[in-house]
């Protein structure tokens, strides 16, 4: 039984990475391309349909790219789809909230201070949630709304802090910010599905049989493109806030995730006008540079509670197993000899302010409620502690946390 835990945590890694670098590519290819349309120049001698061009350099050679804004006069022999980058991400992310928040739900997905649910009534919210944004976003697209794009966007500002502050309400502080970032990722992905793909195969096969593509479809999949192209750093910094406390872990987490999305909008306008014009528009950085500011003194705030919450929760069946069985005692006093200094509701180690990931491992049901995690990083590899801050984890009290952990499965 004990190799399911080493085999489980090697298929989330492996779905995680697989996560990390389709992300890569698709926002590399959002960022290219925006920047491309941005660079675009009128010239001379253009073809027809031509709507402008570009000059590059790079890997030791020189590109010479044409745009048309609707369609050439016949359908290239050749034709490139960018699609498979932002479906791959989607469903890597989607497989990676399902092992780590679905599978692991009652310590990493539920915080019963906030609401009292059942696992599967907190998966049904998690799946379900991530629609929302979409019906309501395509809607508004699709409504007179979609011909004040600005105004489109602040109202799809307001339905993203209005969802941060539904998750802050009933998932774990992690939780909550990652799901945020799903449901914002949902949205971006239904675009290229829903419409922007699509669209471009209207086109594709008004050129196959010989009539003219009409411009409109190319206009909607622009918009819905810069759309994304405006929501990829937030996102970006949703997906890794569960690395750091000090973004998940403070009662103002909601406001500090709205705010990364003003900064979102702030970077990418800086650049994007960059690319447009060849100069950015400086003040953009001091308003960064501001809500940074603001996001830094939320992070400072009291902290949650949640540590404190998460003993007063009672242990989980399996988390009663692994307290029960034998070996327990020895091991939980090797984790408070080495992991409980950085690992506490109140850090004693020289600058740690907070424990690491939110992680706390100070009584016997801190030790019990992460079992695992203890056993991967502490016993099977040697994560945990670092080398240089503990001298005392031997290779005999890893042993012991190993022999702890399989004699608890094997029960």
């Amino acid at each position: 039984m004990y190799d399911l835990a080493l085999m489980w945590d090697w298929v989330g890694f492996a779905v995680r990475w697989l996560h990390v670098v389709t992300a890569m590519a698709w926002i590399g290819a959002s960022f290219y391309f925006i920047a491309l349309d941005l660079g675009l120049k009128k010239a001379p001698n253009m073809p027809v349909g031509a709507s402008g061009e570009e000059w590059q350099v790079h890997g030791g050679g020189f590109y010479h790219i044409q745009k048309y804004m609707v369609a050439p006069e016949n359908m290239p022999e050749h034709l490139i789809w960018h699609k498979w980058q932002s479906y791959t991400t989607w469903l890597s992310g989607a497989a990676l909230l399902m092992i780590v928040y679905w599978v692991g739900g009652e310590l990493y997905l539920l915080d019963p201070t906030k609401a009292d649910l059942a696992l599967w009534q907190g998966i049904a919210i998690s799946g379900g949630s991530l629609t929302i944004g979409w019906i309501a976003y395509d809607f508004m697209c699709k409504s007179r709304l979609g011909e004040t794009p600005t105004l489109l966007m602040l109202l799809l500002f307001v339905i993203l802090v209005v969802m941060s502050w539904g998750y802050a309400q009933i998932f774990t502080g992690r939780a909550a910010l990652l799901h945020l970032g799903a449901f914002t990722a949902t949205i971006m992905t239904a675009n290229v599905f829903f419409i922007i793909m699509p669209n471009q195969r209207i086109v594709v096969k008004d050129l196959k049989e010989g009539r003219t593509p009409d411009p409109k479809y190319g206009k909607i999949a622009k918009l819905r493109s810069t759309h994304n192209n405006y929501l990829t750093l937030p996102v970006v910094f949703l997906m890794l806030s569960n690395h750091y406390p000090l973004a998940f872990a403070t009662e103002h987490s909601w406001i500090i995730a709205s705010l990364i999305f003003l900064t979102g909008v702030t970077i990418r306008h800086y650049f994007n006008t960059m690319h447009a014009t060849g100069k950015g528009p400086h003040w953009t950085w001091a308003v960064t540079i501001l809500l940074m500011v603001v996001i830094a003194w939320l992070s400072t705030a009291p902290l949650l509670d949640s540590y404190d919450d998460a003993e007063a929760r009672p242990l989980t069946s399996q988390e009663q197993q692994f307290a029960a069985a034998d070996g327990f005692d020895k091991a939980y006093d090797i984790v408070l000899g080495n992991c409980s200094m950085c690992h506490a509701r109140e850090p004693v180690w020289d600058g740690i302010r907070w424990p690491p990931k939110g992680v706390v491992l100070e009584t016997q049901s801190d030790v019990a409620r992460h079992a695992q995690a203890i056993y991967l990083q502490a016993g099977v590899t040697h994560a945990m502690p670092p080398p240089n801050a503990i001298r005392t984890m031997t290779d005999q009290n890893r042993a012991a946390i190993i022999a702890w952990f399989r004699q608890a499965r094997a029960e």
